[in-house]
């Protein structure tokens, strides 16, 4: 199988970075006027503006003839026929599915999985609406007052992501807390301020072996019991998501309180099934399915419009080009709007654990490189943590900037001034400041020049730094439900043309298999004379310490 590197349109790129890699962006603008206008692109309610990225027409043309020449029109079409694209499991990938309205079938070996949806769907608002209404009740006959998550990875990252940012919507009726961490610290502190007799716990493992996620549900339980007393307490006061109905009854959780889930759907993109139940929760169903409104919206747009004009395939060809073309291995997300505290971790995740491989669908290693580092925070608080870098430092750093026009709340001048840095960030890293700039303002200071010139080299800032702008109206549950769909569809349109396996994880596994190993070593069950002399060392460290 050849590599992609090998492509005429591949090599196109890599000469035409050669040629422009340290062309000004701001240059661009003077040369086009209507740049802005060229350079952006609606969708449903967002802006996508990629205008103060380094790239021209030329540009423009090359990756859309790289994204023909990987066949990009083929492979999207297999991911909504509902072709096995995770090769390496042999699994379809049709989290596409969860989301669709529109009565389509979806065939997975033979079986319509579309009506498997709908009935989770069913299920899903009839306990929300139990549970909300006070029909639901614990043990001791008193109603639920809050929701205890328990998951790790796609499994907590998009409920907590999610329900961070539409709090707003939220009604009160149900409080929502997370526990990923198998550090105990973690759940002790959320059971600390709970009620037993009104909590209710959603295990969210599909295969239920998942040991950080037990270990978890393992002490909440624990807890339940050490005041409820009687074990079918556990079936008032648990609910699983999971496709293994055995492992958790075995837990105590009844049947028909378990919630499907599927080999077809990965977890990090399972947020529109019922891992999305504490969503549904928290929000009322009704929310929920606006939200997967607004992510079969933006399948809509991805699967029919002409690749020109396809936002989440031209923001996967500029990934493409600043991280594999123009060298920049890292890409920050930084959200101007405190709703989307977490997006950043949850796109970490989304992004590079579907596309950081190293060898390519025919397990072939690969020469470039593919899967951006995702990092960032907040853009304000960013600002007056790692924004110095981003202005000074050695790096280059390709940025995305993500807003919206109007706040969830009103709160006077306070958004004009969060929009106001969020351009004057973008503006400032694509023009930065030059010397002369520099010296001219320090002289009309009044500084002599032996201070300009000891002081300026300080304040110079390089500039030509490229960013791209995510604009929505307002965050609303359909507005943010579009917003991960784009990124969905960024990351499997990235793993097309680096030609990786996107929806397989096995590099999460390796990890885990080893600390399955290490675990009785340091319960002092075993020696730790098989492992290397650092482990080993750290072992007998632990064990003496524990000891003392």
């Amino acid at each position: 199988m050849s590599s992609r590197a090998e492509l005429p349109e591949w090599q196109n790129l890599v000469q035409h970075a050669a040629a422009v890699k340290d062309r000004s962006i701001s240059g661009l603008f003077q040369q086009d006027a209507q740049r802005f206008s060229n350079c952006s692109r609606r969708v449903a309610d967002k802006l996508y503006d990629f205008s103060k990225n380094n790239l021209c027409e030329t540009t423009f043309e090359r990756l859309l003839d790289l994204a023909k020449a990987v066949d990009f029109p083929a492979w999207r079409q297999q991911l909504w026929d509902g072709v096995p694209l995770n090769s390496t499991e042999n699994r379809a990938v049709l989290h596409v599915a969860l989301r669709d309205s529109s009565g389509r079938a979806y065939w997975v070996d033979g079986k319509n999985i579309a009506l498997d949806v709908q009935r989770s769907l069913k299920q899903m608002r009839r306990f929300c609406a139990q549970v909300r209404s006070g029909q639901w009740l614990g043990y001791s006959g008193k109603t639920i007052t809050d929701v205890v998550s328990i998951g790790i990875g796609g499994s907590n990252l998009g409920p907590q992501m999610a329900c961070e940012a539409l709090a707003s919507y939220a009604d009160d009726r149900l409080k929502v807390h997370f526990v990923s961490n198998v550090d105990g610290v973690q759940i002790r502190r959320v059971l600390a301020d709970l009620d037993p007799e009104r909590t209710l716990f959603v295990v969210a493992s599909k295969t239920f072996t998942t040991r950080e996620t037990l270990l978890n549900a393992r002490t909440a339980k624990a807890w339940l019991l050490q005041q409820a007393g009687a074990n079918d307490a556990v079936a008032k006061h648990f609910v699983a998501v999971t496709s293994a109905v055995a492992k958790a009854q075995a837990m105590g959780i009844a049947p028909e309180n378990c919630f499907e889930m599927w080999d077809w759907v990965g977890g990090r993109f399972s947020l529109w099934s019922a891992i999305g139940l504490p969503v549904a929760l928290y929000l009322g169903f009704d929310q929920f399915e606006q939200m997967l409104a607004g992510a079969y919206e933006v399948d809509r747009h991805f699967f029919e419009t002409p690749e020109r004009d396809n936002v989440p395939l031209l923001m996967a060809l500029i990934g493409v080009w600043n991280n594999t073309f123009l060298n920049m291995p890292t890409q920050a997300i930084l959200p101007y709007d405190q709703a989307l505290k977490y997006l950043p971790a949850y796109l970490q995740q989304a992004e590079m654990e579907s596309n950081g491989k190293t060898v390519n669908r025919a397990g072939e290693s690969i020469s470039y490189t593919t899967g951006a580092i995702l990092w960032g925070q907040l853009g304000i608080d960013g600002q007056h943590a790692f924004y110095q870098l981003l202005h000074q430092g050695a790096h280059n750093v390709a940025a995305d900037f993500i807003g919206s026009v109007t706040p969830v709340l009103e709160t006077d001048e306070h958004h004009t001034n969060l929009l106001a840095n969020l351009f004057a960030q973008t503006q400032a890293l694509m023009d930065g400041v030059d010397e002369q700039a520099v010296l001219a303002d320090l002289a009309a200071r009044g500084l002599s020049e032996a201070e300009q010139r000891a002081l300026a080299p300080h304040k110079v800032h390089r500039g030509n730094q490229p960013t791209s702008t995510l604009l929505m109206t307002k965050i609303t549950p359909q507005s943010l439900g579009g917003l991960i769909a784009l990124y969905e569809h960024k990351i499997f349109v990235q793993g097309v043309i680096w030609d990786v396996c996107s929806y397989d994880q096995w590099g999460v596994e390796l990890g885990k298999l080893l600390a399955n190993k290490l675990e009785p070593q340091l319960e002092g069950e075993e020696p730790p004379a098989t492992q290397d002399g650092s482990t080993s060392g750290l072992i007998r460290y632990v064990r003496a310490q524990q000891l003392a």
